[in-house]
């Protein structure tokens, strides 16, 4: 960055920590198209990466990164990457076969094609999960839900080891060498509370966040934290009684991956949408209606963790079980939520967006604005937290803002408080039309790569090939809040970047034409790509929904 020693601004600062930059990297929801999205930008931020230091790259920010958070799709990458020794994302494309991880061309209601289990051993494969749930109901008489199945089969898919890991927990985490050694960030869950029976998620609903050593809100209706090793034993007020003993295991990754990706009562709302036939449609919502009137269609925390914790001000303090579901339904796609609480001090988020918002499954920033709201919320739900202002989702396509990086909360001047700079990265068609369905159950390997390769390519802006300019804006989203507490002047280079990336507060809030952008770089081609129909979508949902009903008499 010309006009800037960064060296001697990182040494001269070295004695206060707090003076230097906090960067946090988010990944939205949004099935399989979220993970190989989200792995094309961390493949962009990761220095282990072939390449990706070289000029105009980006890596090293995923290793200059504090927090790494994500959440249903998303939290799908951010689980594997962690549960499998914080590989790289080429470590999981790359498996020459020798084992099921991140093989997508069979599909999760298939089972694996290698790893132990065979494709023609689907029955295997499916007595296997329900055998693993089956222990889990049997140790210690723990309630079961569709998630702990749903959770086991991703695990095959997402755990490098035999049947899926059964016995790994994401508390283990915390006891890893890449972690402990500071060579990894901190990865971070989210999912949100739901009453039993509720089926629509209100922005005021509890968002609560799975960390190493955590489950629990910064929320006012929860604030509390419980040690999630010991998930599972029987706290009462915040402490375990004497008489009871510590239970230990019940933080299986598949579970914690799949409470965060739970979608089943986000499917029975959107059924009366879909192309199937009516008689089809009649039957699978009246199945679907008595799972959820069993409310089984959350992941059910038993006993529950919070139970007599905060009486006064505690929605869940009376219950005995926690019910949680998908982060994403209370529209904030992108977890940010925990990025902003001010106990963290971030000062840059790369928010990297792949929500299905508009009729092609573009992003078009909803996102963002449920956050933004949020803070906003008279209520007090947001506790503090103060989030950049962002306008509304009409401006996002009728700028573009949806096409390209956009910058968030450049002036903090303006701000109520402190909160960080956004980086927004929506998915985009550079090199392949990455737009896929949430529910598309399978991906041939030419896909998958496709759409990792897209997604590097625009968190990278192809390596700055788009601009040139963009990793010196990279470094001044970074450095944006730390020159202000240090009084340093903002070097030109960042005085040109924030004039092309930063919203100027612009507004065009006239309804949009339909956005279905084209590839705007050269395409790659891919054969034999998945079917986009939506009935086949929900078919294969429907597929798993009744196997799991199956596996549930």
């Amino acid at each position: 960055m010309s006009g800037f020693d960064a060296s001697t601004y990182f040494s001269n600062n070295q004695g206060n920590t707090s003076m230097l930059p906090n960067i946090a990297v988010a990944v939205s929801g949004g099935g399989y198209r979220a993970c190989l999205n989200g792995g094309g930008a961390i493949q962009a931020f990761d220095s282990r990466e072939d390449n990706s230091t070289a000029a105009g790259h980006l890596g090293g920010l995923l290793q200059s990164a504090t927090y790494l958070a994500g959440l249903s799709g998303g939290g799908w990458l951010v689980g594997s990457i962690f549960v499998n020794n914080f590989t790289t994302i080429s470590g999981l494309l790359n498996n020459d076969n020798s084992s099921s991880l991140w093989e997508f061309g069979n599909s999760i209601f298939e089972g694996p094609a290698t790893g132990g289990l065979q494709l023609f051993d689907t029955t295997e494969y499916f007595n296997t999960i329900y055998d693993d749930v089956q222990g889990k109901a049997n140790a210690g008489g723990f309630n079961t839900s569709i998630t702990d199945y749903w959770g086991r089969a991703l695990s095959f898919q997402l755990v490098d080891a035999t049947d899926g890991g059964p016995d790994y927990t994401w508390s283990s985490t915390a006891q890893q060498e890449f972690f402990t050694n500071g060579q990894s960030p901190m990865p971070i869950l989210v999912t949100d509370g739901r009453a039993p029976g509720e089926l629509l998620i209100s922005g005021n609903t509890t968002v609560y966040e799975f960390n190493p050593w955590e489950l629990g809100s910064f929320d006012p209706t929860t604030y509390g934290f419980v040690p999630l090793e010991f998930l599972g034993s029987n706290f009462s007020n915040g402490v375990l009684p004497s008489d009871q003993q510590c239970v230990r295991g019940f933080d299986n990754v598949g579970y914690v991956m799949g409470t965060s990706s739970s979608l089943f009562n986000t499917f029975l709302l959107e059924i009366n949408t879909t192309s199937i036939s009516s008689a089809f449609k009649t039957v699978l919502t009246k199945f679907l209606n008595n799972v959820s009137e069993g409310n089984n269609d959350i992941a059910g925390y038993t006993p529950n963790p919070f139970l007599g914790f905060h009486n006064s001000t505690s929605d869940v303090a009376q219950a005995p079980t926690l019910t949680l579901v998908d982060g994403g339904e209370d529209l904030q796609n992108i977890p940010l939520h925990p990025l902003i609480q001010p106990v963290r001090a971030v000062d840059v988020i790369f928010a990297v967006d792949s929500s299905a918002d508009t009729t092609y499954h573009w992003p078009n920033g909803t996102s963002l604005v449920a956050t933004y709201e949020r803070s906003l919320n008279t209520s007090g739900i947001a506790n503090g937290t103060v989030f950049p202002s962002v306008p509304d989702t009409n401006t996002f396509i009728n700028l573009g803002l949806n096409t390209h990086p956009t910058f968030f909360g450049c002036n903090a001047s303006n701000l109520t408080g402190p909160a960080p700079l956004v980086v927004y990265l929506p998915n985009s068609p550079y090199v392949y039309y990455s737009n896929v369905s949430t529910f598309d159950p399978s991906y041939n390997t030419s896909e998958r790569n496709a759409i990792v390769a897209n997604g590097l390519a625009v968190a990278s802006m192809a390596n700055g090939t788009v601009d040139p300019q963009w990793p010196v804006c990279v470094g001044c989203a970074i450095l944006s809040r730390s020159l202000g507490r240090t009084n340093t002047a903002v070097p030109d280079a960042c005085v040109q970047c924030f004039s092309r990336y930063c919203w100027n507060g612009t507004v065009n809030s006239t309804q949009p034409l339909e956005y279905d952008p084209v590839v705007s770089l050269a395409a790659i081609n891919v054969q034999n790509a998945a079917g986009r129909a939506a009935g086949l979508d929900v078919l294969g949902w429907a597929f798993v929904a009744l196997l799991t009903a199956w596996a549930l008499l």
